[in-house]
């Protein structure tokens, strides 16, 4: 068994007791009525916004490199990322092997207007609806997990307002993520089998990738060589975290790969708040 079945197998597990705890029907009822996700937002601070676009993110710990940042404070970490400059933010939730919790997503989108990610592994209509009630404007779904399932997901994280980014690691992932009309599309440079990274995935990926639709570069990125790298490749935003989260200062070394001074960085934040 992989790492990664046993995250799925875990994550499946986690599911039938929150069903238990609160059944889907409730959930679906007390989503509908919670504010509309940003969806559009999401996108266009990907797409759009002053470069680099950061998607800053918050991971306590990786089952691959263990605990990442010791008395990690997801609200601290929100306020130093929204004043460095970060495009939106991708909150992890998976509590057994990232010590995630959708409490970090929810405490978050009360101190922040930034567009929110809910990263975690995504595989019923359910958590989209837990996505959706704790405040995150899009949702990631992973097609190495979904596999022929993608295209169901995709549809029911759109009626619930949801933006989704689409994550792929092969040609054959690729295809199936452009098949189902995935509009945003993460490259990611992590094999989620081996955990090994490679930036060439992306370059080598990139280019099968239509117009119009926006490219993610997702992990592996450690300086701004590595996002200058990327950009001449095709991407228009990068997923950042555990360069990020090992820093001293969050906020700081996102100024660093952006190239901004935290003063300017804060002032263009506040720009488009």
């Amino acid at each position: 068994m992989t790492l990664l079945d046993r995250i799925l197998a875990r994550t499946r597990a986690d599911l039938e007791a929150a069903r238990r705890r609160l059944p889907p029907e409730e959930l679906a009822r007390r989503a509908a009525d919670s504010p509309e996700p940003r969806r559009e937002a999401f996108r266009a601070a990907l797409a759009d916004g002053p470069c680099p676009r950061i998607l800053a993110e918050l991971k306590r710990r990786s089952p691959s490199r263990g605990e990442i940042r010791a008395g990690f404070d997801p609200v601290a970490i929100a306020d130093r990322y929204g004043e460095a400059g970060a495009a939106a933010l991708s909150v992890l939730t998976d509590g057994p092997f990232f010590g995630g919790s959708l409490d970090h997503l929810r405490a978050v989108r009360a101190v922040t207007e930034l567009p929110l990610l809910r990263k975690d592994f995504v595989v019923d209509p359910y958590q989209l609806d837990e996505a959706r009630l704790a405040g995150a404007d899009a949702v990631l779904l992973i097609a190495a997990v979904l596999g022929d399932a993608l295209g169901e997901l995709l549809r029911a994280a759109g009626e619930r307002g949801l933006a989704s980014l689409v994550e792929v690691h092969d040609e054959v992932e690729l295809e199936l993520a452009l098949s189902a009309g995935a509009e945003i599309v993460g490259i990611n440079n992590r094999d989620l089998r081996t955990f090994e990274t490679d930036l060439s995935v992306f370059e080598r990926l990139a280019p099968r990738v239509p117009p119009g639709r926006v490219l993610v570069a997702e992990s592996g990125i450690s300086g701004p060589e590595d996002i200058d790298r990327l950009e001449r490749a095709g991407a228009h935003a990068f997923l950042v975290g555990e360069h990020l989260m090992r820093a001293e200062d969050p906020g700081r070394a996102l100024c660093e790969l952006r190239g901004a001074a935290p003063r300017a960085a804060a002032a263009s934040q506040r720009g488009r708040a």
